[in-house]
């Protein structure tokens, strides 16, 4: 017990070092190559820590460790599977160290083990399409299949959509969140995080008690990139974070891939414009496999076209109609009877059938879409 108390009290001088205002991972790593450790950092003399910081940096570290004010980090670290992961550490993840701007610690809840499994991040649209979300959990799951971890944002949409397809897989997912591991944001996703700590693991370079800010979310996404062999972006708009997410994958060298959807569809367009800039375009999981190197041939868990027509078979006459009229874009109740040649009834009562076999989803603004 004391040894476990002593190894708490050295990762605290790592969060209270962490907690120096302005003092930045590069800069933090740069104390560290000079100085070894943090405890030798808080030991130096302030002439030798202005080579390396600026005075009033290091009138801050000179001031010492508030042992007091990390009280609560020290209660968490002190709980059944909350860890602290530092750049000294072994389980720290090597492709992290790759990037330029490593954390240099990072808080951790669940299988520790994972950070250095092979992984793949899959990203996307917070307001994610019924299709969308589709596409990464199946996505997900397939890809668990080759041995690979999950790595996302647990946001809402295709974040969520990909962990809940590893874990359905029975596979590995590893959530980087923006905010302290004591909250869970979004909210909705409680249950979700909940079994992901049970399942994979949940990691944050924040402090605890740290709030959702809109910062922190572009900041973490170097870390979902970082950790991961490449980077998909099922759905996305122009001005998302999935796309700072796939510019910081290129930045560090990973692979880029995206999925291509409807011309009309706003979340089409960053996926589309990611890949005019060179990124992969997928429309299956053997485009990610062969960029990969991926070894291994697993049963796949996406539709294919077989098993749509298949699916269809089962409906009646009308109802075939219906999803070959609605084709691949989100249609209105009027344009599919007018293409279709079916009464509104018919129509109407089709659409009502094929929801309920999951073949259709209804969308804001009266209109539908066939789902794959």
């Amino acid at each position: 017990m004391a040894n476990h108390s002593a190894v708490i009290e050295e990762k605290l001088l790592w969060v209270s070092l962490g907690r120096v205002s302005g003092l930045g991972p590069q800069t933090f790593c740069q104390l560290l190559k000079a100085f070894g450790s943090p405890e030798n950092i808080y030991a130096a003399n302030p002439k030798q820590l202005r080579e390396i910081v600026s005075e009033r940096i290091a009138g801050e570290i000179i001031g010492g460790y508030d042992a007091d004010a990390l009280e609560q980090t020290r209660l968490w670290l002190s709980q059944h599977n909350n860890h602290l992961v530092t750049l000294a550490d072994p389980e720290y993840p090597k492709s992290l160290l790759e990037i330029a701007d490593p954390p240099p610690f990072l808080y951790a809840k669940g299988n520790l083990s994972l950070l250095n499994q092979p992984s793949i991040a899959i990203v996307g649209s917070r307001n994610a399409s019924v299709q969308g979300e589709k596409n990464a959990e199946a996505f997900a799951a397939d890809l668990c299949a080759y041995g690979l971890c999950i790595v996302s944002g647990l946001a809402l949409g295709i974040d969520g959509a990909a962990h809940r397809g590893a874990l359905k897989a029975q596979g590995a997912t590893i959530a980087v969140v923006g905010t302290g591991l004591d909250i869970v944001y979004p909210a909705k996703h409680r249950d979700l995080a909940h079994q992901v700590v049970q399942n994979g693991l949940i990691i944050s370079e924040f402090d605890l008690g740290t709030p959702s800010k809109p910062q922190n979310f572009p900041k973490r996404n170097r870390i979902i990139s970082g950790l991961s062999l490449g980077c998909l972006v099922v759905e996305a708009n122009l001005q998302s974070g999935s796309q700072i997410t796939a510019r910081l994958a290129t930045e560090q060298g990973r692979e880029v891939f995206a999925i291509p959807g409807s011309i009309h569809s706003p979340m089409s367009k960053g996926c589309h414009q990611l890949i005019k800039q060179g990124a992969k375009l997928v429309d299956c999981l053997q485009d990610i496999v062969e960029e990969l190197n991926l070894s291994q041939n697993p049963q796949s868990h996406l539709t294919s076209d077989h098993d749509i027509h298949s699916a269809n078979s089962s409906v009646n006459a009308d109802a075939n109609i219906i999803l070959t009229t609605m084709g691949y874009d989100p249609i209105t109740l009027d344009n599919l009877v007018t293409l279709s040649g079916l009464t509104v009834s018919a129509v109407s009562s089709m659409l009502m059938l094929l929801e309920l076999e999951g073949k259709i989803a209804t969308l804001t603004g009266g209109q539908y879409q066939k789902i794959m």
